[in-house]
């Protein structure tokens, strides 16, 4: 019986008794050449070091270009948060859309909030109003430092 595949006539020994590895499988190259592993091996490896530096000099870039923090965010991510007082903030100032327990009503459930945004992206969110009906809160860099430690523990 004989297949093809990949380029290979394969002859498989049908009904014979099986005894010597050269009984089973015989690989007869057609006549186009094949290349072998060893010479698309070079070739491969250029290519992927080619892609890796390409992606590597991207990340560099993208990470270069990045917006620098502002003095406000800056000063707010040196502080120590106290997640009591956070707590406190956010009865005062969160709870009509956000729900007593940041479940959410008008505004978005907060829980895990601070899985899904890094610390100066909540912090820009709160202070920025860019997303109505979420109004521009302005706490100070102590407040709101407490209010990023509640968020972080929803």
């Amino acid at each position: 019986m004989a297949n093809q595949w990949l380029g290979l006539t394969t002859v498989i020994n049908e009904g014979a008794n099986l005894t010597k590895d050269t009984d089973g499988l015989v690989d007869k190259p057609l006549d186009q050449p094949l290349l072998t592993t060893e010479a698309r091996s070079p070739l491969r490896t250029e290519v992927a070091i080619a892609m890796t530096l390409v992606i590597v000099v991207l990340a560099v870039i993208l990470w270069l270009l990045r917006p620098p923090l502002d003095l406000y965010t800056q000063s707010v991510l040196n502080l120590s948060g106290d997640p009591v007082q956070g707590r406190s903030i956010f009865v005062m100032n969160c709870v009509a859309c956000h729900g007593e327990w940041a479940n959410g009503k008008v505004g978005p459930n907060l829980h895990g909030v601070s899985d899904r945004k890094s610390d100066a992206k909540l912090v820009h969110q709160v202070v920025s109003g860019e997303t109505p009906p979420m109004p521009q809160f302005q706490p100070s860099p102590q407040d709101m430092a407490d209010l990023l430690s509640y968020l972080k523990q929803l």
